[in-house]
């Protein structure tokens, strides 16, 4: 769900979606603390020493290349190319998509140019599109057993590989929180908008004045806010896909969806606590991390991407951060009350145009591998620092956001909804939002914008 990212690197995801999935397009900015030029980066450590995966050995000195979108893992992967090739003698190339592309743009342009790559991470939006046209099936291989409630579809075929779970809603500072009431903080206790809305004048009264972060990119607004109307339609990726084509055809009216009504409550309740307030527009991304880590804040809505943001603002491993859900209503039962959002928002198409029998063999050969090989298998947790969507994989993630999304994920408490949206949503759709931020229109005006969007909508 997510395009790439300023600074160093993005800080994924996304995208995001995807979008971020449900995040294609977003950009995450890093903090910017300046680097201790004496800090020595943590690497996590892979054991090589065990390794019974079956490699091909006819694939010895094939090349194959790797589109990647997911620019915070860019070098991870480029150590994970190298580590196959050394045990598969097969060369995997990794071709970054360059900060401010679209990855549906550069794949396309590349296969117009008749030199696609063999792999492409691509959001979920763009597979769809490409899928039947462009993609080879990949319906047949073992690894989907593995990935059960996290494969994309397109009339009955796989097409894509899912590469990672991202989740997303109210990123909290538990340590904040409790040294401003003075006493413990169970997250588990917040069950429903009022809750939430409590705890908040409890933060006030306590002395931090606006606790809440609350980003003006239209991708956030857009895609991580908005899209919760559709996916909360019945917590579903079907149901997100119901959702959508009953707006296209008019049949669903936003006045009286409540949903729709329960979204705009929530995001008027991040309004009235926004740390950016006096001026929402003008709020600075790159501060947020620093406003959460620092205590000026104790929430910012947001994903799991957003760790390496808060890391650059001095945040540990071992610091306890989590997330909330992104509360509509007062129903304690209500699944989005106590559920996050998580899914697969990253996926990698294979080329069923160009690449020979023997790079999709290779290709094939690399997927395999992530899911069964030991290596692999560590490689994508440790290396990529990524929420494995594969039963099979033992590794838990390290950052205490993906930790959490993880145990959402394996505990029941999260829903895999991702609405999949046409690439134009989150720029025409995050600019009517903004507005609606600002003050600038009210409810009547923005559900306007959004049932007028989605009646152009073929």
């Amino acid at each position: 769900m997510k395009k790439s990212i300023f600074s160093r690197l993005i800080a994924l995801g996304v995208l995001s979606a995807l979008i971020a999935t449900a995040s294609t397009g977003c950009r995450f900015g890093f903090a910017s603390n300046p680097d201790d030029p004496n800090e020595v980066e943590e690497v996590e450590p892979i054991d090589t020493s065990v390794d019974t995966f079956a490699y091909d050995p006819s694939l010895q000195g094939t090349s194959i290349t790797l589109l990647n979108s997911k620019a915070e893992i860019q070098s991870a992967l480029v150590e994970m190319g190298a580590e196959f090739e050394k045990k598969s003698g097969v060369h995997v190339e990794v071709m970054p998509v360059t900060d401010g592309d679209s990855p549906y743009t550069k794949v396309v342009s590349l296969y117009n140019s008749g030199n696609p790559p063999t792999m492409s991470i691509l959001d979920t939006t763009d597979v769809i599109a490409l899928a039947e046209e462009k993609a080879a099936d990949l319906s047949g291989e073992p690894w989907l057993a593995e990935a059960e409630g996290y494969l994309t579809e397109v009339n009955g075929k796989v097409y894509s590989f899912p590469l990672c779970i991202e989740g997303r809603g109210m990123i909290y500072n538990k340590a904040v929180i409790e040294t401003a009431l003075g006493g413990s903080f169970d997250p588990a206790s917040i069950r429903t908008l009022d809750d939430f809305t409590a705890l908040l004048d409890r933060l006030v009264e306590a002395g931090i004045e606006r606790p809440v972060s609350l980003a003006m990119e239209d991708w956030s607004l857009g895609a991580h806010h908005l899209q919760y109307v559709y996916e909360t339609y019945d917590g579903t990726s079907a149901g997100a896909a119901e959702a959508i084509e009953l707006l296209k055809s008019g049949q669903l009216d936003l006045t009286s969806y409540d949903r729709m009504s329960q979204f705009l409550d929530m995001f008027d309740v991040l309004r009235t606590y926004n740390v950016a307030k006096s001026d929402p527009l003008g709020a600075d991304y790159d501060e947020m991390a620093i406003d959460l880590v620092d205590g000026k804040t104790a929430f910012w809505f947001n994903g799991n991407w957003a760790w390496p943001n808060l890391e650059d603002a001095d945040a540990e491993k071992d610091d306890e951060y989590g997330f909330l859900p992104y509360f509509m209503n007062n129903d304690p039962d209500d699944f989005v009350n106590w559920q996050i959002q998580a899914s697969p928002s990253k996926q990698v198409m294979l080329d069923g145009v160009v690449a020979t029998e023997q790079q999709l063999a290779a290709a094939k050969e690399f997927l395999n591998w992530i899911v069964y090989s030991e290596i692999g298998q560590q490689m994508l947790v440790k290396t990529c620092n990524i929420i494995p969507p594969f039963r099979n994989n033992p590794y838990e993630p390290s950052d205490p956001l993906s930790r959490d999304i993880y145990s959402h994920v394996h505990d029941g408490t999260a829903f895999n909804a991702s609405a999949i949206v046409p690439n134009d949503h989150w720029s025409i759709l995050g600019a009517a939002m903004q507005k609606y931020l600002a003050g600038r229109s009210d409810r009547a005006e923005l559900i306007a914008s959004i049932e007028d969007y989605w009646a152009q909508q073929k």
